[in-house]
């Protein structure tokens, strides 16, 4: 069986140099070639003019360009917008870009689908099918920030993997995306605006703290009780609190970053005042800070957003322990965009 050709996005500058030369082409071809890439995220060959059309041919015969495109955008209310981000096969996931007065921020996807079985996360209910490439994860925000500049007038500034997907079930795609995006001879956005989210894998969360990346890490946690963790996020049964701390102090010990604590509270669940001291006890043992998020709901009658006062007992139990809390209001709710509501429902949609 004839093999498919390979994307050219996956051939390193070496092994691109090598290819050029055994084609009788000077290698000096690869750097203009990965500049059209990486720099100008070109979405096919023959948009890179400063080759000769010898060498497109070429290119075009031996490689393909697999980009992902946005097959439909909404637009929130707030100004959010939800992107269907179609992949080379069909397959589809979401992505959203998030804007403030400030900033633009683009919530990227690294999986379609996921297998970790949040209960609260609407992703969790879709089939896990396959990782992203980095090309893939690149191309949603080269496209993210034509639409920052194109709808509000200014080039993204933050990225978080917040998306579709555990960012560190896909690491090697995640990092080198991660690579090609902070890279001078890439998108060169500062590794200070990107944020990996997991539900925190102890053995990456240790590989992740020797990348000398410099982006920060946020933790979705939802609970610093063991048994109530375990309830509605089944990896923390093989993944407990102990060993996740011990991962986070050695990613602060080799990093200097303090870890984002991601934290939803829900109506009688973790709304208790010992809720809140255990997560205050969990922050004393790593510098950290705590983000409280508004609960989007999924149609799920188990989970329901707590009570202002149970917000504000944990606001107040941190601050008096002099960790930094904030309340994270919800973006793109009314389109199905906002945390842990992104489920491809827009595919369904006319």
């Amino acid at each position: 069986m004839q093999e498919s050709p390979k994307d050219l996005r996956r051939l390193s500058e070496e092994e691109l140099r090598t290819y050029l030369e055994s084609i009788g082409e000077p290698a000096y071809r690869a750097r203009q070639i990965r500049e059209w890439l990486w720099e100008k995220a070109a979405r096919d060959i023959d948009s890179m003019t400063n080759l000769s059309r010898g060498l497109r041919q070429k290119l075009s015969q031996d490689f393909v360009l697999q980009p992902a495109t946005f097959s439909k955008v909404q637009r929130s209310e707030d100004g959010t917008l939800k992107n269907a981000v179609r992949l080379h096969d069909g397959l589809v996931v979401e992505s959203v870009l998030i804007p403030t007065s400030t900033r633009t921020t683009a919530c990227v996807s690294s999986q379609v689908g996921c297998a970790l079985d949040c209960q609260f996360c609407a992703t969790a209910r879709l089939k896990r099918q396959r990782n992203l490439s980095a090309g893939e994860i690149f191309d949603q925000v080269a496209l993210i920030g034509e639409q920052s500049r194109s709808f509000f007038g200014r080039p993204l500034s933050n990225i978080v993997f917040m998306g579709m997907g555990e960012p560190l079930l896909n690491y090697d795609e995640v990092l080198e995306a991660i690579r090609r995006i902070t890279a001078p001879d890439g998108l060169g956005m500062a590794p200070r605006r990107i944020t990996v989210s997991t539900v925190g894998l102890p053995k990456q969360i240790r590989r992740l703290a020797l990348e000398p990346l410099g982006f920060g890490l946020a933790v979705s946690l939802h609970s610093a009780i063991d048994a109530k963790r375990s309830q509605i996020m089944p990896v923390n049964r093989t993944n407990p609190l102990s060993e996740l701390m011990e991962a986070l102090q050695e990613w602060y010990r080799l990093t200097g970053r303090r870890i984002t604590f991601e934290y939803v509270v829900w109506k009688g669940f973790n709304d208790r005042l010992e809720d809140a001291l255990a997560l205050r006890d969990y922050c004393r043992k790593v510098p950290s800070k705590v983000n409280l998020i508004e609960y989007n709901a999924i149609g799920d009658p188990r989970f329901e957003q707590a009570d202002p006062d149970s917000i504000q007992r944990y606001v107040e139990v941190l601050e008096a322990d002099g960790t930094v809390v904030k309340i994270r209001r919800s973006r793109g709710r009314d389109i199905d965009a906002a945390c842990g509501q992104l489920a491809n429902r827009s595919l369904d949609e006319p």
